[in-house]
């Protein structure tokens, strides 16, 4: 993998729920790196039809170890308008972190209940 194919800028982000003062838990996004990532969307291909048991997964990122950060299922990646959230992530050679996310809703469309 080289730096000419990772250039999609992303940002990772870990999700931790904390209590108010009435016991509800809100979740609260943390902003762990910003990074540049190579990104593919799942199609039909060899290499996705041998990832079979991550039917779930609809793209994937690989980038470059960040040294002192673990990155986690559950986290967030941010990559331009769209959020993904991350089901499964392997660490390749000890160079690379290749995460399988699953896409969810788009930036800014949030839907606020009883609002």
């Amino acid at each position: 993998m080289s730096f000419g194919k990772m250039n999609t800028p992303v940002q990772i982000l870990r999700v931790t729920y904390e209590k108010d003062a009435d016991g509800f838990a809100t979740p609260t996004e943390h902003p762990v790196k910003s990074v540049r990532a190579y990104f593919e969307q799942r199609h039909g291909n060899v290499k996705w039809a041998n990832r079979a048991a991550f039917s779930e997964a609809t793209a994937l990122f690989r980038f470059r170890v960040i040294p002192g950060v673990t990155v986690e299922p559950l986290y967030i990646i941010i990559c331009g308008l769209k959020r993904y959230e991350v089901l499964s992530v392997e660490v390749l050679k000890n160079m690379y972190v290749e995460c399988l996310v699953k896409g969810s809703e788009p930036l800014g469309q949030r839907i606020v209940e009883n609002a």
